[in-house]
């Protein structure tokens, strides 16, 4: 990567190392970084020249922007070592792409869309609950879902131990009640499985189409596609 004449240091780390400038900026407090073997100070710009450090390790400046798609299987978890002999979304990815970090996440027993990135700055924009980001789900349920319940969840929204959670419900197909497509805009931990869980049913599957305006589209389990953004 080449700097412009001088580029502001937040900025300049977040790109290198995947961070948001906000967690850059955290580590510029922290006396973390120095440039030029001088302690950084917040607001500080940077140019090619400068030697920039972070703990007393140098700061590569070759990094560029990336950002894929993955359609992740069931039966793989999204972290970079094996838990026990359950396998990780890296050993689906080629090894010059393994430095990125997913965007959110899905867990095990989960299937559908992840997106990874370098980008810290576009994570923060996909995930942080301010920006609204819909995210849509295709969840099957071990049986029907009473109609009071489907109230519950859309109009009132329950109360978990993490807060409150609402999601938008909505059927596919007229057949039963067990299959729905579930709209949210947030995103906490296992949230779905725990919010039916709360009134009495298992998640059988969940698999995510949509995460703000990316979809799967043609992709199919394990296969990734860049994203131009």
């Amino acid at each position: 990567m080449s700097i412009p004449e001088t580029t502001r240091l937040n900025k300049y780390l977040a790109l290198q190392l995947g961070i948001s400038r906000r967690e850059a900026d955290l580590m510029i407090e922290k006396g973390k970084v120095r440039v030029n073997h001088a302690i950084a100070l917040l607001g500080s710009r940077v140019s090619a020249d400068d030697h920039i450090e972070i703990n007393g390790s140098p700061v590569k400046s070759d990094a560029k922007h990336s950002y894929i798609m993955l359609y992740k299987p069931v039966g793989y978890v999204c972290s970079r070592r094996r838990q026990g002999d359950t396998p990780t979304i890296y050993e689906l990815l080629p090894v010059d792409l393994r430095a990125l970090k997913p965007v959110g996440r899905l867990d095990k027993d989960s299937s559908g869309l992840i997106i990874l990135t370098n980008d810290g700055d576009f994570a923060h924009r996909m995930t942080h609950p301010k920006f609204k980001k819909v995210k849509l789900y295709e969840v099957s349920l071990d049986r029907e879902l009473e109609p009071l319940h489907q109230q519950m969840i859309s109009d009132y929204g329950l109360t978990l131990e993490d807060g409150p959670s609402k999601l938008l419900l909505t059927r596919i197909g007229h057949e039963n009640r067990k299959d729905w497509q579930v709209t949210m805009h947030e995103g906490r931990n296992r949230q779905i499985r725990r919010t039916f869980a709360a009134l009495g049913y298992e998640v059988t599957r969940l698999h995510r189409t949509h995460f703000g305006p990316y979809s799967l589209h043609d992709l199919k389990s394990g296969d990734i596609q860049p994203i131009d953004i």
